[in-house]
């Protein structure tokens, strides 16, 4: 671990009160009440979530004890049983929302679907009988590697209905990808789809999964069951793969949900490390279901009446907590999209928005400058007055581009919620509520109630504020991840053991690096692995291509630092340009200077590189990790699975 000290001298004064008509219909109305019951969580956390558990959730059987705190490891509500598929379901239809609509569908050709709970239901516990039907108990680990269509997520319902722990597989990984995580948790059962749309072409799904298991390459899989969506021609191994379709036929739809420990395991989620295998981060049952259900509840400060619309894949954490298990477990309406803008639509989002008058919208910074790239005259031309709330996930987002967002999207009438959290975490930890605290552009601004957040340097104690520092967690929270599947020391190793315990306290260590300023704010800075030291001042990446993105000709920028004998690290950016500005030796010396003006000499990049894309995952997260070696010119190595266009780096190496 290196040096707590992380410079960070942008400054970003902007304030944006919650709007008063917005404030006044909210569930949290003021900064008083916030502060209130933040203070109240922080005084008696245990107490905090054993009220909200009582209150927001069905049991089967009360829980015996509130936390048992075994650092590093957490059971919340020990001996409680419950199920959220129930609480995602069956708690819903004995009231008017039975007939309300649970999911609304969009596929990317065009074709559209809507299931009430009713309906929900009734799918869920069909495919909970189907998977009972192949021998699928409670236990067994159920791998999915599905497009973004319901089934998805009535195949998640089901497995958390019979205590089966899923492992969802984002439909982008590669055979390779798939095997070695279906290997890792010895899946039984992959669930899959003959293809699924993206950007106008077919992903051939079914094809990747015959590869992953070529060979007897993953052996603990006996069957393998299909969804006919795209409808091209197949290979289907008798004995081996079966049509979803006709399994579902016929079977009953009475399934009663199955009362399973708090602590029983809902689900592995792997995320990859930059080296070594990737991680299984495991979620169980009791504690998720509630920490995702208040946060839902809250940071979107959801009504009956919104329609809830959260673009990520449901393969990744955002997808299992914001867009099916979350908004579930309130009763709202949630929205899955199959697709993502395209050449022959560019606007497609938009159209969503319009068509089904979303009010609620959650989506990823990256896509936002994407957007942004894109022009104007797309939302502009669209009816987007439905929405009433913004949300952002996935890293921090440039102020440059929240204001855009704020004021095209939100036409300035809309709340953000720019919000911190991780795989691990299981749900949103630091994030704006937005009827009751005041944003600031690039700012998750504070801690949800009941997170004890800080920054810290590496003995633990904090430090002043607006220095930067490591992002860290002083108490066990109900959705913190148990283990990593299978390799409980890698667990330690990774998240309990790079900050020194203070008074015999563990500090969960996030891999951020942050600050906190005077108001009590939080800036997250992005992973320490992406902190630039340039004549000892440490750097936080983040800054920099804020200040980038900050002017006029940049779409979007990503920074990393090149080993340098006299500085330590000189700092190169990747910069793509908006369309109107071609690459130049005077645009090159105007951006330097402009970084300069923003920040200070120590932070001009010593090279600028031109490009048109960058390499990004599949999730849209730049992977600065690939973008570092080609800066050094080094051989690319490590996980690169989540890699979603290998062609980006080869153009990036030639343009070397």
């Amino acid at each position: 671990m290196t040096s707590p000290t992380i410079e960070s001298i942008l400054q970003e004064n902007r304030l944006f009160p919650p709007p008063a008509e917005f404030s006044e219909q909210a569930q949290l109305k003021s900064l008083e009440e916030y502060q209130a019951l933040y203070e109240r969580a922080k005084a008696n956390p245990e107490a905090f979530w054993a009220e909200l558990a009582e209150q927001e959730l069905h049991w089967f059987q009360p829980w015996e004890q509130i936390l048992d705190w075994q650092p590093p490891h957490a059971r919340w509500f020990v001996n409680g049983k419950i199920n959220i598929s129930y609480n995602c379901l069956d708690r819903h239809l004995t009231t008017w929302r039975r007939n309300k609509a649970a999911l609304i569908w969009e596929g990317e050709p065009g074709d559209s679907r809507t299931l009430t709970y009713a309906q929900l239901h009734r799918e869920v516990c069909q495919f909970a009988n189907v998977l009972k039907g192949l021998g699928i108990k409670k236990g067994d680990i159920v791998g999915i590697y599905m497009p973004m269509i319901p089934e998805a997520a009535i195949a998640m319902l089901a497995c958390a209905r019979i205590g089966a722990p899923h492992t969802v597989v984002f439909g982008g990984f590669s055979a390779e990808a798939l095997r070695d995580r279906l290997n890792d948790g010895k899946a039984k059962l992959v669930i899959t789809a003959d293809g699924g749309w993206r950007k106008d072409a077919i992903v051939p799904l079914k094809e990747q999964v015959d590869r992953a298991l070529n060979n007897n390459s993953a052996p603990s899989v006996e069957n393998v069951l299909v969804v006919q969506r795209t409808k091209q021609n197949i290979s289907m191994q008798p004995g081996r793969d079966h049509w979803w379709h006709d399994l579902q036929q016929g079977v009953s739809a009475n399934c009663p949900a199955e009362p399973l420990d708090s602590e029983d395991m809902l689900f592995i989620l792997y995320t990859s490390g930059s080296t070594g295998k990737p991680k299984g981060v495991v979620h169980t049952t009791g504690g998720y279901n509630l920490y995702t259900h208040v946060t839902t509840k809250w940071i979107f400060d959801l009504r009956d009446t919104d329609v809830y619309w959260c673009t990520a894949d449901v393969g990744w954490i955002t997808g299992h907590s914001y867009i099916v298990y979350g908004p579930l477990s309130n009763g709202a309406t949630t929205l899955m999209y199959e697709g993502a803008p395209r050449s022959s639509n560019p606007g497609c989002f938009w159209d969503v928005i319009e068509k089904y008058g979303v009010t609620i919208f959650y989506t990823a910074p990256t896509a936002i400058r994407a957007f942004i790239k894109m022009g104007e005259h797309l939302p502009n031309a669209r009816d987007l007055s439905s929405l009433r709330l913004l949300g952002t996930v996935g890293e921090p987002i440039n102020p440059e581009a929240w204001i855009w967002y704020h004021r095209i999207i939100g036409k300035e009438r809309c709340p953000i919620v720019d919000t911190w959290w991780q795989t691990e975490t299981g749900g949103i930890m630091i994030t704006p509520i937005p009827g009751a605290i005041a944003t600031k552009p690039g700012s998750a601004t504070r801690p949800f109630p009941g997170i004890l957040a800080d920054v810290v340097d590496l003995n633990g104690n904090p430090v002043p504020a607006s220095e930067g520092g490591y992002l860290v967690v002083r108490h066990p929270w109900p959705s913190m991840m148990r283990t990593v599947y299978g390799d409980d020391d890698r667990f330690r190793r990774t998240y309990w053991e790079h900050i020194a315990p203070v008074d015999g306290q563990y500090l969960y260590f996030a891999g951020d690096g942050a600050r906190c300023d005077a108001d009590g704010y939080f800036w997250v800075m992005g992973r320490v692995d992406d902190v630039i030291s340039v004549a000892g001042h440490r750097l936080g990446t983040m800054e920099i291509e804020s200040a980038l993105v900050s002017h006029p000709a940049v779409a979007e920028a990503a920074v990393v630092g090149k080993p340098d004998e006299v500085k330590g690290e000189e700092v190169v950016a990747f910069v793509i340009l908006e369309d109107a500005y071609l690459p130049n030796e005077d645009l090159d010396k105007a951006l330097k200077k402009h970084v300069v003006a923003e920040i200070g000499a120590l932070a001009r990049p010593g090279q600028i590189r031109f490009t048109d894309a960058l390499p990004k995952t599949r999730s849209g997260k730049i992977m600065r990790r690939l973008l570092r070696s080609l800066a050094a010119g080094e051989e690319i190595s490590g996980d690169t699975s989540t890699l979603e266009d290998r062609s980006v780096l080869d153009k990036l190496r030639e343009g070397a």
